[in-house]
């Protein structure tokens, strides 16, 4: 195993043990809602019962969240990876940066329109989608960059589900 290998891994574990962290303590933060929630309902009357039931709401609503956040995250990094090993990612290391460090409006839009036309070409492979979010996300249309991840992880489960 190389050196970068094991840095890579050491940063995965580092990343897991934090999610596994922050999900034990959100779990905790569930039970003490559900604690409070249950003396709102035990505690009769009608304001009382609906704060508790509406504080009991929001432990499935917050699990759901998480769920389809997490799910989200693993799909998107699966897809990261694969682009990593068939060489495949968004090179940005040429494009023109801010003193902050963020790409510049006019370098974004310039790899935007190269990865559109990629895009444009072959628009039914997940690798296109996923590197059109990407160019999305580095112009800085988050919700555009979200919707083309999202088919880029719908086109590739469909291809792994075809082999």
């Amino acid at each position: 195993m190389s050196a970068d290998q094991a840095k890579d891994n050491a940063k995965v574990l580092r990343t897991l043990g934090l999610i596994g962290f922050l999900l034990v303590a959100i779990v905790l933060y569930f039970g003490i809602l559900g604690f409070f929630a249950i003396q709102f309902i035990q505690a009769g009357g009608v304001a009382p019962t609906a704060m508790g039931i509406g504080v009991l709401m929001l432990i499935p609503l917050g699990a759901w969240i998480i769920w389809a956040s997490l799910r989200a995250a693993f799909a998107h990094q699966h897809l990261a990876r694969r682009m990593h090993d068939e060489g495949r990612e968004l090179d940005t290391s040429h494009l023109e940066r801010r003193p902050s460090g963020r790409v510049t409006r006019e370098a974004a839009d310039g790899l935007f329109a190269q990865v559109k036309q990629e895009w444009e070409a072959d628009p039914d492979n997940w690798r296109s989608s996923y590197r059109l979010a990407k160019a999305y996300d580095i112009a800085g249309d988050r919700s555009r960059a979200r919707e083309a991840m999202k088919r880029a992880v719908a086109l590739e489960k469909l291809e792994s589900q075809e082999n």
